[in-house]
């Protein structure tokens, strides 16, 4: 049972008291999976973020994976995390209607008044259109926030839905919300490509036409963030002319 009338056809759904992780979870589930497969966990014990980085998860907040077994090229496959952030602020918005309130932080956080609420992270196995499964594992600050200690350097500065807009969801309403929009975006992703997800994505980017500080592992780039082009990549116009930029931490 969902909760709702509308749960999306053909996506699974499965609640976990407790695992060490949903990206781990659906890692070990996915060879049996005939279809998408939604695994949020009411507490994760070894979750973790980019990078390998562990990842802070109070009781209460929202933590769940959405595992499918694409058929399309890596790089097509990962623009999906756009699709993601498209329907955790879909979902967020019907929960408080506050649209103004939810900006979108390339390559893929949810912020709430300037902070951050919501990250996303892209795992997959295999290579090529051979990819066995591709996971995009959410996690929310529905009720709780993590500690100051935790955070890296330059982040910016953690927010919970619940003290910011006086709203409680149980991750559960949230899963049961956020599902049907994931559904309807990636729908949309399948039969008209990035384009529409890119320029809606965008009426919604933190920043844009702003300085910002793009760290790669290898080099940081200052300049004007113009866009996001049709690969997804960032791209900033800087003092040593426009760079576009597949993979970075970004700073303002």
């Amino acid at each position: 049972m969902t909760g709702r009338d509308d749960w999306p056809a053909g996506y699974g759904r499965r609640v976990l008291a407790a695992v060490d992780s949903t990206n781990a979870e659906a890692a070990r589930i996915a060879p049996d999976l005939r279809g998408p497969e939604w695994i949020l966990a009411l507490e994760q014990t070894a979750a973790r973020g980019r990078r390998g980085r562990p990842w802070i998860n109070p009781a209460g907040n929202f933590a769940a994976t959405l595992v499918i077994r694409p058929a399309e090229s890596p790089d097509r496959v990962a623009l999906r995390s756009f699709v993601a952030a498209l329907a955790v602020r879909e979902a967020l918005v019907a929960a408080t209607g506050r649209a103004e309130a939810f900006t979108l932080k390339w390559p893929n956080d949810v912020l709430l008044n300037g902070g951050k609420l919501a990250g996303i992270l892209l795992e997959s196995a295999g290579a090529g259109r051979g990819l066995s499964h591709f996971a995009i594992g959410i996690g929310v600050n529905l009720r709780e926030t993590p500690a100051e200690a935790a955070l890296e350097p330059g982040a910016l500065r953690p927010v919970s839905l619940l003290a910011e807009t006086g709203v409680s969801l149980t991750p559960e309403a949230f899963l049961d919300a956020l599902a049907p929009a994931y559904a309807r975006l990636e729908a949309q992703f399948v039969t008209y490509g990035f384009d529409p997800i890119r320029r809606t994505w965008l009426r919604h980017a933190a920043k844009l036409g702003e300085v910002i500080m793009a760290r790669t592992t290898r080099d940081t780039h200052e300049g004007t963030y113009e866009t996001v082009d049709a690969a997804g990549n960032l791209v900033l116009l800087t003092s040593q002319g426009r760079r576009e930029i597949a993979a970075a931490e970004v700073f303002f």
